[in-house]
């Protein structure tokens, strides 16, 4: 990674023009390994774009960050990720909403969000079972040493991919709106409204035999 690595939460020294600001760069922050970590957690979904055949292309899938790394799995029958394990360019999106920024105009009326962008390419990982230990437990903390063991089967018929990323960058926006002195002095409410996401109730699956209790894993992220 040209950014930071794990000891090392400076900015990459030789950035690209795809990794530059060109807008509103005051909302551009040191890339931080830890503020990342807490972002994917915080979105749980990231969007890879790549090329397929001249055309462009999108993958929605979930992810968690290993160290300086991102971590993706799916099923071995997906076309697109056994592309993206050949190692192609991809470019990585992850955004999380914090507020809504309500100014007293539509205009100055805005987001509170952190994301990241990331370049990089990704590789299949050797070792699937620690690595789909790391996604689960990245997605259901607590969550593996309530399950049995991946079965062979199960290992066969999933792809885990790494993505090692060349370079990234972090971008937040935490602010009060941003009005004209007009507007200040004008009828209308201004403000922010935080966004508050969490868990809010376990349905048991139909089948789920009744003296089988909530796990542990579960009432924690009830708990939020």
């Amino acid at each position: 990674m040209s950014g930071p690595g794990p000891t090392n939460p400076s900015p990459a020294s030789s950035p690209s023009p795809a990794s530059t600001p060109t807008r509103m760069p005051e909302k551009f922050v040191a890339p931080d390994l830890a503020a990342l970590a807490v972002l994917v957690r915080d979105a749980r979904v990231g969007h890879f774009a790549f090329v397929e055949d001249g055309q462009p292309r999108v993958l929605p899938i979930a992810i968690v960050t290993d160290g300086a790394h991102i971590l993706l799995h799916g099923s071995t029958g997906s076309r697109w990720l056994r592309l993206l394990a050949t190692g192609v360019p991809v470019a990585l999106s992850v955004t999380a909403i914090d507020a809504l920024v309500i100014a007293r105009s539509a205009f100055e009326s805005s987001m509170n969000y952190r994301s990241a962008v990331l370049f990089g390419s990704c590789v299949p990982v050797i070792d699937q079972v620690a690595a789909l230990d790391l996604v689960t437990e990245g997605l259901f903390p607590g969550r593996v040493a309530e399950l049995r063991a991946h079965s062979a089967k199960e290992l066969a018929a999933t792809l885990v991919l790494r993505m090692t990323v060349d370079e990234w960058t972090l971008k937040v926006s935490d602010g009060w709106p941003e009005d004209g002195p007009v507007d200040v002095a004008g009828p209308a409410w201004a403000g922010i409204l935080p966004l508050r996401t969490g868990y809010t109730e376990a349905i048991a699956a139909p089948d789920l035999a009744r003296a089988i209790p909530q796990p542990e894993s579960v009432r924690a992220m009830l708990k939020g």
